[in-house]
């Protein structure tokens, strides 16, 4: 792989919301949930970023930017450390990690592909590794990123999708109150054939709304 509304209120998964969210004088970010930290990187997360970034398994769906090498992986970490330093960033490539153990979970982030008047926009994708499947964390991290994204950076409209095969990955959308607004048939030439891709979006009048129901999202 947060501020709310509704402070009060738990997340829909009965998690309580956002601890704490702290943004250093160098831009450096560091978010707090119930269970999670979620941060800018540091090049001392080399081996756990190549561990994620290579792995065969977790990587099937994002071959794109899938690491073939452990220099392959360096250049990926080095490349989000100087962004994440950057005062005109663009870019948010997070760690996530267990608040009690600091143990490396994935990664979560989005990248700002437009600024208007109402506010940026901005796609948003994630991973973690397998051994932290059906925990609950992404969507966990996925919403106080969201929160920190319309919150505190001014995103206006926050945008993803996937391979409609990936019904995990899709339910993560779901339950972060995010709207189906496509499906594309035969849009992507994936592992010998052509894919469907689903895509969904959130804006911030829509997350404020949804957000302070009682019982959703916080």
């Amino acid at each position: 792989m947060p501020l709310f509304c509704c402070v009060n209120r738990a997340t829909e998964d009965g998690l309580a919301p956002t601890i704490k969210t702290e943004r250093s004088a160098n831009h450096m970010i560091k978010l707090e949930t119930e269970r999670l930290i979620i941060r800018d990187p540091s090049h001392s997360d080399l081996a756990v970023w190549h561990k994620l970034l290579s792995d065969p398994t977790v990587m099937y769906h994002l071959q794109d930017i899938k690491t073939n090498s452990i220099e392959e992986s360096e250049n990926n970490l080095k490349d989000a450390v100087v962004e994440a330093k950057s005062e005109d960033r663009t870019k948010y490539f997070l760690v996530i990690e267990l608040k009690e153990t600091s143990a490396f979970v994935g990664s979560i982030g989005y990248t700002v592909t437009q600024e208007t008047p109402a506010g940026k926009f901005a796609h948003i994708g994630y991973f973690i590794l397998e051994n932290y499947h059906n925990h609950g964390y992404v969507t966990e991290a996925l919403k106080e990123v969201i929160r920190f994204a319309f919150e505190n950076d001014g995103v206006y409209r926050m945008e993803t999708g996937c391979f409609a095969e990936n019904l995990a990955s899709e339910q993560v959308m779901k339950k972060c109150g995010m709207i189906k607004e496509a499906e594309r048939k035969s849009y992507v030439w994936h592992e010998g054939e052509l894919k469907d891709r689903v895509e969904y979006r959130l804006l911030k009048d829509e997350w404020e709304k949804v957000a302070c129901e009682p019982g959703q999202l916080k």
